[in-house]
């Protein structure tokens, strides 16, 4: 059997928790990043690679300026933090 030489698709990561209105999203894992292209973003229409948890494009800074400005429609979580990995021990918190 031969590669096609598609890229396959990436299932959706789970999201974590929604901040409150004025703090910052969480967006460490490498998912959030389109280094293939950049799309328009959904708030504000310019060229950005970040991606939502549902593959949304949109900037950082754009999804956190919408909680702040839409805080009872962000509960819905349209954009979250990303989930935090479970802990594998004691010992490694890394100050």
């Amino acid at each position: 059997m031969t590669r096609t030489g598609r890229k396959k698709e990436k299932p959706q990561f789970e999201p974590g928790l929604i901040p409150a209105p004025g703090e910052l999203l969480d967006w460490r894992d490498n998912q959030h990043f389109d280094r293939w292209q950049d799309r328009s973003c959904a708030l504000c229409g310019r060229p950005t690679p970040m991606r939502s948890h549902s593959g949304e494009p949109v900037h950082k800074a754009c999804a956190e300026d919408w909680i702040t400005a839409n805080p009872v429609e962000a509960r819905l979580g349209r954009f979250a933090s990303d989930a935090k990995p479970k802990s594998k021990g004691q010992g490694d918190d890394h100050a």
